[in-house]
């Protein structure tokens, strides 16, 4: 539909804004950016009014959640409570949404806040994927660090360490030496962290990345000859993938249970099985995949976000 108008929230200026602002053009759509960190509310008789630095939340016909910024825990709470009260179906009742002389509005929104506080969690994401019925890496979380050892002891002592949020591979250890270990655990205590403890699966280096855009499916193999993680810098390649009827089923049922529209699901090969779901990224980037498929991604999702769009506009007209 030409001339939907799309809010980006957290994406910020760099490739990933720039292939959105193309596809948006192209699309005919007006495409505008903000941060976190300029969301504001208030609350009244007349109901809920959000803008940002773009402009009234109300004055747009579908939001693209990007990256969320740290932040103190009163200000994430903030910004996931707005998005929240954003969505269909908000306890804030749907119709109170408004900007200055404009309509009550519902505005949707991708990824809904509910799916992103599952995928940002990984532990939270494996309990939803097991419980579908997929393998996942086995995995401890634990509070203290003889737990922790204690869980390392456990899993065969060559284990993968990692935050329980984050992505980009960053914070992630592969951990084989006792010592090590120790260190390890005895930091993340005093940080007041959680420790997330999973066996290292086998060869490592090697997985697979499922993009998911509304129903549509893409594959990209990713493979490090330097590091077991695939998504760091340096001795990586990857390649596009046609994708088992299996995988493009498993992938949009975790998606849709989670309550992801744009999302990845990453799985790492496996020496004795078919290969397990690692992750599920709820924000996924897209620049290493569009090196090596053909079709932009940010045109297919810049129309799922019309296609999002389309029946609030259709209803407001």
């Amino acid at each position: 539909m030409s001339g939907t108008r799309i809010l980006c929230l957290g994406a910020g200026e760099g490739w990933h804004a720039k292939q959105l602002r193309t596809a948006a053009a192209d699309l005919g759509c007006r495409l505008a950016l903000a941060s976190y960190e300029t969301l504001r509310s208030s609350i009244s008789d007349h109901g809920l009014r959000v803008a940002c630095e773009a402009g009234a939340i109300a004055d747009f016909d579908v939001v693209l959640t990007r990256t969320m910024p740290a932040g103190s825990l009163e200000q994430i709470t903030f910004r996931l409570a707005t998005l929240h009260a954003l969505s269909p179906g908000s306890p804030l009742s749907p119709g109170s949404l408004r900007s200055s002389g404009s309509p009550a509005r519902v505005i949707p929104i991708v990824n809904s806040p509910r799916g992103l506080e599952i995928a940002i969690d990984k532990f939270a994401t494996l309990g939803v994927v097991a419980g579908l019925g997929y393998a996942v890496p086995e995995t401890t979380v634990v509070q203290s660090r003889g737990e922790a050892i204690d869980a390392f002891r456990a899993l065969g002592g060559d284990c993968v360490v990692k935050p329980i949020f984050g992505g980009e591979g960053r914070g992630v250890m592969r951990i084989s030496d006792p010592e090590l270990a120790w260190y390890t655990f005895s930091t993340l205590e005093k940080l007041d962290a959680v420790c997330y403890v999973q066996r290292f699966v086998p060869p490592g280096g090697r997985d697979t990345r499922l993009l998911v855009i509304g129903d549509e499916v893409l594959g990209v193999r990713r493979t490090s000859s330097r590091d077991f993680r695939t998504n760091v810098a340096g001795g990586g390649r990857c390649e596009s993938i046609r994708v088992s009827e299996s995988n493009r089923t498993m992938a949009l049922k975790i998606c849709q249970q989670i309550g992801l529209k744009f999302a990845s699901v990453d799985l790492i090969d496996d020496d004795e099985s078919s290969g397990r779901v690692v992750e599920v990224n709820g924000i996924p980037g897209w620049k290493g995949a569009q090196q090596v498929i053909t079709e932009s991604i940010a045109d297919r999702l810049v129309n799922l976000l019309i296609r999002e769009a389309s029946p609030i506009i259709g209803a407001v007209g």
